[in-house]
């Protein structure tokens, strides 16, 4: 057994302050302050001095970690990723990969998943195949821009079966619904994600009750549908906006770039506290920086010099939206660890709670990573 002391707990809603909490098996055994939660005899000690200790972080839409794809060193990226906090990591596989290519990252990452190594790997997260061919990095090199046809999609279905999290996908490709309910028939709890698209409300609020219930990256890589030139048009930003029952990602790098700090403000107001999603999206493109980004060292750009995801750390991402919208520690614990393991449907993490997993990151006021705890053990 493992007791965690002298520790401000960050509760889903609220702090508690001079607490300890307790690890058995892996699992979180008890917590609450001090005075009221004792401490078994022989078990060992880890002092948090007063630093925070919180639920680990879930980065549900991450392709790499430092400077390798998942697809490329699983293991490597995974630890990069898990020392800075991510107890939990969707590897994020890309259309740009043509099907032979997404078959072989899927292997490779599967295999990965069964050591220890990567035992912060929570399954896939894939942003691909069927996306709109205007929108998105890297998009040249898109292979998936014909008919969607079953014989090209199903290997991969079947291939990544249950433990693929989220589909994302754009809704208005023709035959879209079919493939939505093949990976449905596959994986029945499966999510589905709006994303590098332009579709209307209507084509959206359609794949809802098959489990449409995340807008991609939020305000990016999005398109518009005015119906007249002089009027602003309503599409996917709008309608991941309006309706309650969809998480809104959020990439939150240090210049609010991906999405400006009021934008963020606003999305923060609309959608509440509990269907916002702090994201990486980290990538390791190494495409050309265009002017006007000069001193930008967390962005990443693709070879036609556009944005292609980022550099961050889900905890750098943390810290970014405490300072472009004043949430608090509690609010983004919350932005990086309950919403997303309710977004992509994890029942065993996302918060501390009794009898929940116990993955936990000790760190400072401003989202310093100190110690990760995963499954009970310490990492760092």
């Amino acid at each position: 057994m493992l007791a965690i002391i002298n520790a401000t707990l960050v509760m889903k809603d609220h702090l508690i302050p001079d607490a300890a909490l307790l690890i058995d098996d892996g699992l979180i055994k008890d917590f609450g302050e001090m005075r009221t939660t004792p401490i078994p005899e022989n078990c060992d000690i880890l002092d948090a001095k007063g630093l925070y200790v919180g639920p680990g972080l879930v980065d549900m839409h991450v392709h790499a970690g430092g400077d390798k794809w998942f697809y490329e060193d699983p293991a490597k990226a995974a630890q990069f990723n898990l020392v800075h906090g991510s107890t939990t990591v969707l590897p994020t596989l890309y259309f740009s990969a043509n099907k032979e290519q997404l078959l072989e990252q899927i292997a490779l990452v599967q295999a990965a998943m069964k050591t220890p190594e990567c035992s912060n790997i929570g399954g896939f997260y894939m942003e691909a195949p069927y996306m709109n061919p205007k929108f998105g990095a890297d998009r040249e090199n898109n292979p998936w821009s014909g008919p969607i046809d079953d014989k090209d999609y199903m290997p991969i279905v079947e291939a990544v079966g249950t433990d693929v999290r989220v589909w994302v996908l754009a809704p208005e490709r023709e035959n879209i619904e079919q493939f939505v309910k093949d990976c449905k028939k596959s994986n029945p709890n499966v999510r589905f994600s709006v994303g590098h698209s332009e579709a209307s409300p209507q084509q959206i609020e359609a794949l809802m009750p098959y489990g449409l219930c995340i807008g991609t990256h939020h305000t990016n890589a999005t398109g518009d549908l005015p119906k007249y030139p002089e009027c602003r048009g309503v599409c996917v930003d709008e309608t991941v906006n309006y309706n309650r029952g969809i998480y809104a990602e959020m990439i939150c790098d240090s210049r609010g770039i991906h999405v400006d700090p009021y934008m963020q403000r606003l999305i923060r107001k609309i959608k509440g506290e509990d269907r916002l999603v702090l994201i990486s999206d980290s990538c390791v493109f190494d495409g050309p920086q265009p002017e006007g980004y000069e001193g930008v060292t967390d962005l990443c750009f693709d070879f036609a010099g556009e944005i292609a995801g980022s550099k961050l750390t889900l905890e750098v991402a943390c810290r970014n939206m405490m300072k472009h919208t004043g949430a608090s520690i509690v609010d983004v614990f919350r932005y990086a660890s309950t919403n997303p393991s309710n977004a992509v449907g994890f029942t065993d993490r996302g918060e501390i709670r009794k009898g929940l997993r116990a993955d936990l990151v000790i760190c400072d006021h401003q989202m310093n990573i100190n110690s990760v705890i995963l499954k009970g053990e310490l990492k760092k």
